[in-house]
């Protein structure tokens, strides 16, 4: 038995010996190669230039794209093709040309916050796209839409009630008086008020993007075919949810009790969006793009608010590091500069769940892409009806051969 068991330990003493010297000999081969250092040194980046990784996605995306026949909505069933992924926004193309695996040779060292390299397309606005945005409302036209309308207004409705949250009409003799009398006969809300109000939003807006794109990634694999573009969008949405709530979680850490309503809300919206959208895939679309019309709405009011004088501690409030990185807003920038680039991502929200929810989620492209229009079609329009987003499919089509073609006549 002495001797049995000897030998197995000679045995398990030389498979560790072998594991390891494998383990030593793949990281010295992984931290040698140019694209782990690639990837260091995106990590450790702490300055807002433009986004390298991004422009070098973008080439990536012209192998991925598929081709559409006839420049259709409706993929092609034969060979599975689809519009692909989608590019950078013009500000990070600016510094393309300087290649992709420039100061890839630094040493590097992870730092205590990233900056500067986004895994996903992120919008960056200009001023006059800031305030392009409308508060706008889309009419219940099917049953399913007055059903997901309806849900919408019931979760405002328990939310505004369990918060306490009335926005009361101000009275005609509002500017004579004082903020506190307003605070104290609920016309406006305090600064904490406003701030819990939208990290408990953000907490459950980055969840029906997640889910869906999910969802649609085990689709794809179990029907071994493309997704038509819709899982890249709906990542896109749920991680720029996400990046709303690491922002405003920049002004206040929430506490411990604040956290458990959060994990009990998530849990069961988490679930009911879930089977939902086994369900009706459009209907979930429509209830997001009606939760993102309460959103517009909440983020004017709070903006208007703010411009109004009733949140003087958030006036000269300078917006978080990471939302100047996210944003690409300049130095000075303040928290309500942040205010309006977020309800700006909502709308666009807003408009692509309203597109999303008009289309066949079974056969049709995702019209975004490749592309997506700019703030002044998207906050001020509701959505793409079908037949337009078939249009939008076939022009973004066009364009896309048009800058192959202009790239093969320049070599």
């Amino acid at each position: 038995m002495l001797w049995v068991a000897n030998g197995a330990c000679k045995v398990v003493h030389t498979i560790l010996l072998l594991m390891s010297a494998l383990l030593r000999t793949t990281v010295t081969h992984s931290i040698g190669h140019p694209y782990s250092l690639f990837l260091r040194s995106a990590v450790a980046q702490s300055t807002r230039a433009p986004n390298r990784y991004v422009a070098f996605a973008y080439h990536r995306a012209q192998f991925h794209t598929g081709t559409v026949s006839q420049n259709s909505l409706i993929r092609t069933q034969k060979d599975g093709t689809s519009a692909g992924s989608e590019g950078p926004h013009p500000e990070d193309l600016a510094s393309s040309k300087t290649g992709v695996m420039e100061d890839t040779e630094k040493t590097t060292a992870v730092p205590p916050a990233v900056h500067g390299d986004w895994v996903l397309f992120h919008p960056v606005y200009t001023p006059e796209e800031l305030r392009a945005v409308e508060v706008l409302h889309r009419q219940p036209q099917t049953f399913s839409d007055r059903i997901a309308a309806n849900l919408v207004k019931l979760c405002r409705w328990g939310f505004d009630f369990a918060s306490g949250y009335k926005h009361k009409p101000l009275p005609p003799n509002s500017t004579s008086m004082s903020l506190e009398e307003l605070r104290r006969g609920g016309y406006v809300l305090t600064e904490q008020a406003w701030l819990m109000r939208i990290l408990f939003l953000e907490t459950i807006a980055g969840v029906p993007g997640m889910v869906a794109a999910m969802l649609r990634h085990l689709t794809s694999l179990r029907s071994m075919r493309r997704d038509s573009g819709w899982i890249h969008t709906l990542l896109e949405d749920a991680e720029n949810e996400r990046m709303h709530l690491m922002t405003f979680m920049a002004l206040k850490k929430p506490s411990i009790w604040f956290r458990a309503m959060v994990l009990g809300a998530q849990g069961v919206f988490s679930n009911l969006f879930f089977f939902s959208y086994l369900i009706s895939p459009k209907t979930c679309h429509r209830f997001v793009g009606y939760l993102e019309e309460e959103a517009v709405l909440t983020y004017t009011r709070c903006i208007q608010e703010m411009e109004a004088g009733h949140l003087p501690e958030w006036t000269n409030v300078p917006a978080p590091e990471i939302a100047k990185d996210y944003w690409r807003l300049p130095d000075g920038a303040k928290l309500l500069d942040v205010l309006y680039a977020v309800r700006s991502d909502e709308s666009t929200h807003r408009f692509i769940n309203h597109s999303l929810a008009n289309l066949n989620p079974k056969t049709d492209v995702n019209p975004f892409a490749l592309r997506e229009p700019d703030m002044h079609v998207k906050g001020k329009k509701l959505g793409f009806e079908r037949s337009e987003a078939e249009e939008y499919v076939a022009e973004s089509h066009k364009l896309l051969h048009q800058a192959k073609a202009d790239e093969s006549h320049l070599k």
